[in-house]
């Protein structure tokens, strides 16, 4: 367990990012209108043909420090102090656009509940809007979840690299063009936290997310969303296993289903039980982070069926 003096430079680091939370309105640079969900925007797209990123170079990143490499899977916080991260992914793979659960975001601005977002470069292109206002808005921590949903654990090398890189680019680009409409930028000009598609790395993807100034974050809930399971069983599973310090794994592009009514059980039900919510810098400058040396779901080898289906060249998605 890393000591509060070893971690001080991290927790440094995560305040310079500007992603600790203070109650904040929408981006001014956003019409509230221009915020609000839109009915089809979730559906998921077939696409053909790449998604063009521009050349730019990346700001340099400090390697995390050495207590943090690794895998963060929850984090210890000291007696008494009740919060949880709820994290959304938004992933994109090739051959598609994926959605935007615009009542996701309408309900935690609602709301006032930060949470910590790990978008996809490709999703980030292809959703500009989107993305400006989700960078842009201080009640969210941006986080890199590579470019098209790749499995790093059999992608290796440059393709490895590139799949991290371009997502850091993606976020550039957009953060850029939040910053053109006059949007106050608040986060950092990089990533600082990265989660892996399927909970799955090898040991060279993790070592250069954390290379790359990324801490790799994993979750100790699983809201299963992506399974047709109901807002009220999804909800109380997640009540169930929902413990302080807990990091909650959802989906807003889409690919969750019946995650924002789930959303609006499980947030008053949390609140009545007194705990709070946090963006996962937050939780870790709260606490003691959870690291172990490798990748996983819910349990040490459980992410296997898409290991190999990658390996086979096929792609599978979590239990629709």
């Amino acid at each position: 367990m890393p000591s509060a003096v070893r971690l001080l430079p991290v927790l440094v680091l995560l305040a310079a990012t500007g992603a600790v939370h203070a109650a904040a309105p929408p981006p001014a640079c956003f019409a509230p209108a221009a915020l609000a969900a839109r009915p089809g925007e979730e559906i998921v797209q077939p696409r053909k043909g790449a998604v063009a990123l521009p050349d730019r170079v990346l700001a340099a990143a400090q390697p995390v420090p050495a207590p943090l490499a690794g895998a963060i899977r929850r984090v210890d916080l000291p007696a008494g102090v009740k919060l949880v991260a709820l994290t959304f992914d938004l992933c994109e793979a090739g051959g598609e656009v994926s959605g935007y659960d615009g009542a996701i975001f309408d309900y935690l601005r609602q709301e006032d509940v930060p949470t910590t977002l790990f978008a996809g470069g490709k999703w980030m292109m292809t959703h500009k809007e989107r993305a400006m206002q989700l960078i842009a808005d201080p009640l969210f921590e941006m986080g890199n979840h590579t470019w098209s949903h790749a499995n790093l654990a059999v992608r290796a090398g440059t393709e490895m690299q590139r799949q991290v890189d371009d997502a850091d680019i993606a976020y550039a680009v957009r953060r850029a063009d939040a910053a053109a409409l006059g949007c106050a930028m608040a986060g950092p000009e990089r990533t600082r936290m990265f989660r892996f598609p399927y909970g799955s790395c090898s040991p060279e993807a993790l070592a250069y997310v954390n290379h790359t100034g990324h801490l790799a974050i994993q979750w100790d809930v699983d809201s299963g969303d992506p399974a047709f399971i109901g807002a009220k069983v999804m909800a109380d599973q997640m009540l169930a296993a929902i413990r302080p310090g807990s990091i909650v794994l959802m989906h807003a592009n889409g690919r969750g289903k019946h995650t924002a009514a789930a959303l609006r059980l499980l947030i008053p039900a949390l609140k009545a039980r007194g705990y709070g919510f946090a963006t996962i810098s937050e939780l870790i400058a709260k606490g003691r982070p959870v690291v172990v040396p490798t990748c996983y779901s819910m349990r040490p080898g459980d992410t296997k069926v898409y290991d190999d289906a990658a390996r086979q060249g096929r792609r599978v998605l979590p239990v629709q």
